[in-house]
């Protein structure tokens, strides 16, 4: 199965989106991380269009999507949220099953809690919880607030694997992918990565955003969690929570992977299918 790509105008936007499988199959939205792109889930949306119209967004400041103008008050969850909603209604999608890797499963919770959560048929949350630890805060951000330079795509392959080691096994055809996905030329030959390094202002401008267990609590949708076994950012103490309150999801732990699993092995994709299925099970 061969991706699509369409550019969808949404509130002064051009939102890139990857599209994979029949539009009159149910809808799957998967969602990626904070730096990241939707081609994150190139094997995962492969194998899972046989049953599902999956689209995967580049979220606003990342890959083909356009920026935000301004950075203090677009670069937030809530402003996602909005856009993701606007999407759902470019697809003509009444209910869709969200899948969200990170800040992705963190819009996922955000439209699963508010005025649009009727529309969230079941959410899956890939290794993100409705509070996010310090340490792992400043971790990504030292990452993430200064764009690296590269010379050639190999060495910003070697960094990208490097850096996301924590994303756990993966093929070499995964990491090569995922560097020309995730590299853009500078105006003088060098290579950075595809994102706006404003996106990080959500932090400092919207500190609300990364403590939501009220809004955890609102949520009624059938719900998963995964979790990256040596995951920093969702703590087993945090999982159990989780699972003791709100939608009361079941937890399951992802061997060698830290944040966030990849689910792209076969065995995670057959665990989300599963997950998905039982979304749609009476």
């Amino acid at each position: 199965m061969s991706p699509r790509f369409s550019l969808v105008p949404i509130m002064d936007h051009e939102i890139h989106v990857t599209e994979w499988g029949d539009p009159a199959k149910p809808g799957l939205v998967m969602w990626h991380g904070l730096a990241r792109t939707g081609r994150d889930f190139d094997e995962l949306a492969a194998a899972l269009s046989d049953n599902y119209f999956v689209i995967c967004p580049d979220t606003l400041g990342r890959g083909f999507s356009s920026w935000a103008g301004t950075a203090e008050t677009e670069y937030s969850v809530a402003y996602y949220a909005g856009i993701a909603a606007d999407l759902l209604d470019h697809y003509g999608l009444e209910t869709t099953c969200w899948l969200g890797t990170s800040m992705g499963g963190m819009i996922g919770m955000r439209l699963a809690s508010g005025p649009q959560k009727d529309r969230v048929a079941g959410l899956i949350i890939n290794d993100i919880g409705p509070e996010i630890p310090d340490p792992a805060i400043r971790r990504i951000l030292d990452y993430v607030g200064d764009l690296p330079r590269f010379d050639t795509l190999i060495r910003a392959e070697s960094w990208l694997r490097e850096t996301y080691r924590p994303f756990g096994p993966a093929t070499d055809d995964f990491w090569r992918r995922m560097t020309l996905s995730s590299a853009r030329r500078n105006p003088d030959g060098s290579l950075t990565l595809h994102y706006d390094p404003r996106i990080i202002l959500q932090f400092s401008q919207w500190p609300e955003e990364l403590t939501t267990w009220d809004r955890w609590d609102r949520i009624t949708a059938p719900c998963h969690v995964f979790r990256g076994a040596e995951s920093d950012l969702l703590t087993r103490e945090i999982a159990e929570r989780m699972a003791e309150s709100g939608p009361r999801p079941e937890v399951t732990e992802v061997a060698d992977c830290g944040h966030a699993p990849t689910l792209t092995r076969p065995g995670d994709i057959a665990q989300v299918r599963e997950v998905l299925a039982g979304f749609r099970r009476p």
